[in-house]
């Protein structure tokens, strides 16, 4: 799930982790109501272990479908990396040739991370220079988000100084 960002291999695994964890609680549970018969003196106690092992139960299942639920909502919403974006644009500010960066917008979908970018840059310099400089930019994101599609969207700006 981890390697390939897959919500449905998480929640399979989640279901999975949580069958074993709620398993472990209803036998903890039962045995607590048999040792009831045994030892007499905690008698009250251990009748309810059963009660108290459904409780876990709910607990364990309340908790794991909010974090899912939680996660769910972010991959629909396309929820970026926190703090990916400020990262990619102090990044790309400092390359020589970049006069402003704007417009910019990471977002996720399934698996993959899209990142799209606005740059401003000399506008007398050559298609080739400025092609140059958007691979340039491009390498940099990809040092910060390896795998990411990029696109970088050149605008002309004043010649530099």
């Amino acid at each position: 799930a981890r390697k390939y960002n897959s919500q449905a291999l998480e929640a399979d695994a989640l279901h999975f982790s949580t069958d074993i964890w709620s398993s472990a609680v209803v036998l903890l549970g039962l045995i607590g109501v048999r040792l009831a018969a045994v030892l007499p003196a905690y008698r009250s106690l251990l009748e309810k272990a059963d009660s108290v092992a459904a409780l876990a139960v709910a607990a364990i299942v309340v908790f794991v479908s909010l974090r899912l639920g939680g996660r769910t909502i972010r991959g629909l919403i396309d929820t970026a990396p926190t703090g990916l974006r400020e990262r990619i644009k102090e990044s790309v500010e400092r390359l020589p040739g970049v006069s402003d960066f704007h417009n910019v917008r990471v977002r996720t979908s399934g698996p993959y991370l899209f990142v799209d970018v606005h740059v401003l840059l000399d506008g007398a310099q050559t298609l080739h220079a400025a092609h140059a400089l958007t691979e340039v930019i491009e390498e940099t994101i990809q040092q910060l988000a390896p795998n990411a599609d990029v696109t970088v969207h050149p605008e002309p700006g004043p010649p530099a100084a």
